[in-house]
């Protein structure tokens, strides 16, 4: 294949990357829902269980899946299903509807996330897969970096922050047609179809679990950081949710930036040294936000986080499937299940934060997450030196 061709090609997968960050609106979302319907910081926190639920429950059935129908049906599956979810909020605002569109976007993204990344695997060199992921990671941050700037804008000029939904279903529809229309060949798999149980059977694995529970506290960290950063804000300097929201934006900008420069760095050096130093911002972050009583500060913490947090997918996901290559399409799966962080620790942080009258407690469990990944860098450190 051709660089032409090649490009030509990768732009859109490229563009379904940036639909897989349509699922990061739950952030800025569940602090407006949190707002309409007057909800406690437990139950607004329940509507990211709707979105990362299915990932639990859709991840290992859509590696098999893949198996059947290729790669690429399986994204567009997952973009139309996305499309559905998106349109319900021009019809009906509700709290019920507003877990059925949690619901649809976590089915939709789950199927995304567990094809997608095999996909472009199957078409760049796999010494460059750390560098392609990342960049594909970019592209998703700058979906999710710009949900809440539209969500605050039109909230402001047009009294309505739902216009986000029909500005990412446009979106996706243009989307699912270039896919639909580009040729991509998918090679024959070697493997035949996987059980359940062979699936998860990897779980026993030592090493796979160990990426597994990384993928689990990272999107913890995730989901946790864009809910928390505008209540912070509200609860320590007082700021009204149209300008707190801001906070979620900040960390999916440095988030970008992390992508964009990790897409580089990790070309020409070791991606777990990269790994370490992402670790470590994270920490410092994490760490500010017991601390900072100051808008800029907290900004300062955010910032941090959304930087370190930007490769750690990217990394763990990677070193996954070249770990066992002849099973991607399963450990993919598996890897993506991890996801279900999203809406475990959401839960935890919500009733940690009711139960301490404050954000700080949802800061104590993230921090839970963070030592993980001091864990995790450790581990990995020694297993590239083996």
């Amino acid at each position: 294949m051709n660089n032409e061709n090649k490009i030509s090609k990768i732009i859109p997968v490229m563009l379904a990357f940036f639909t897989m960050g349509f699922v990061d609106l739950v952030g800025i979302a569940t602090n407006y829902v949190k707002q309409d319907f007057n909800l406690s910081d437990t139950a607004a926190n329940s509507f990211s269980v709707m979105v990362f639920l299915w990932f639990l429950i859709f991840s290992v059935p859509t590696g098999i899946l893949m198996n059947k129908i290729g790669r690429k049906k399986t994204v567009l599956l997952s973009m139309v299903v996305t499309f559905a979810g998106l349109a319900i909020p021009l019809f009906i605002y509700d709290e019920i509807a507003m877990f059925i569109v949690f619901a649809f976007l976590g089915i939709g993204n789950t199927l995304m996330q567990v094809s997608l990344n095999p996909l472009l695997a199957n078409m760049v060199n796999k010494r460059r897969l750390p560098s392609y992921l990342t960049l594909g990671q970019f592209v998703k941050a700058i979906a999710s970096f710009v949900a809440p700037l539209i969500a605050a804008q039109a909230a402001i000029y047009y009294g309505n922050w739902k216009l986000l939904f029909t500005i990412f279903m446009v979106i996706d529809i243009v989307a699912v047609i270039y896919l639909f229309m580009t040729d991509i060949v998918e090679p024959e798999e070697k493997n035949e179809s996987s059980s359940f149980k062979e699936c998860f059977s990897l779980l026993g694995n030592s090493v796979i679990i160990l990426f597994f529970i990384g993928i689990l506290v990272h999107v913890g960290i995730d989901v946790g950081i864009n809910i928390t950063a505008p209540r912070l804000l509200q609860e320590r300097v007082g700021i009204p949710l149209v300008e707190a929201g801001y906070a979620t934006s900040l960390y999916f900008l440095f988030r970008t930036f992390g992508c964009l420069s990790g897409t580089f760095i990790m070309a020409r050096f070791s991606p777990i040294r990269f790994f370490m130093v992402s670790v470590l911002f994270i920490l410092a972050g994490m760490t500010g936000l017991y601390f900072c009583r100051e808008t800029v500060t907290i900004y300062i913490c955010v910032a941090l986080i959304g930087l370190g947090n930007s490769n750690v997918f990217s990394i763990i996901f990677s070193n996954a499937l070249l770990y066992m290559p002849t099973r991607n399409n399963e450990i993919s799966g598996l890897m993506i299940m991890g996801i279900t962080g999203g809406a475990i620790f959401p839960v935890l942080m919500g009733a940690a934060s009711d139960a301490m009258g404050g954000q700080i407690g949802a800061v104590m469990v993230l921090t839970i997450c963070v030592v993980y990944l001091l864990f995790l860098m450790i581990k990995m450190k020694k297993m590239a030196l083996e």
